[in-house]
């Protein structure tokens, strides 16, 4: 890695999709970006955050086998432990389907998470790092804390 060669300056990141029903995909990205597309037509819908510097694009599959073996998870950075809980709570009220519910995790990277999947079953990692406070309070076990009383059992 020492020779590695410097690579693109890249003013934003595109990533596009294959998805099953345009429709329902385009209603749980308006939801989990939090904004409307630039643009959507009966193939494909483009979602811009510029914010994030992210051109986000999903398109029908015709058909196409979605294969979810080579994409392991897309993820959403969220400022803190609350807006992850507040996170779950809006993503059942719109009926999003929750893979794990909102916990905070310790080993690998100590992190505040919920894990979604969106309606063709592309897990969503919706997270946020830990305070230093947060981190010096790590049980010594290291067993993950459920943030939503009650939804251990989801997991």
């Amino acid at each position: 890695m020492i020779d590695l060669p410097e690579g693109p300056k890249g003013t934003e990141f595109h990533a596009s999709l294959r998805v099953r029903d345009l429709a329902s995909s385009t209603r749980f990205y308006c939801w989990l970006l939090n904004t409307w597309p630039k643009e959507w037509t009966h193939r494909y819908a483009t979602f811009i955050r510029p914010d994030l510097k992210l051109n986000f694009v999903i398109m029908v599959a015709d058909g196409t086998d979605l294969h979810h073996d080579t994409l392991y998870h897309l993820g959403l950075a969220l400022p803190d432990r609350d807006a992850v809980v507040n996170a779950y709570h809006r993503a059942l009220a719109i009926g999003a389907s929750v893979e794990k519910p909102p916990r905070t995790t310790f080993k690998g990277t100590p992190l505040h998470e919920l894990w979604l999947t969106d309606p063709d079953g592309t897990l969503i990692e919706i997270y946020a790092c830990l305070t230093p406070a947060e981190l010096a309070a790590m049980p010594a076990d290291q067993v993950p804390v459920y943030l939503v009383p009650g939804t251990e059992a989801a997991a």
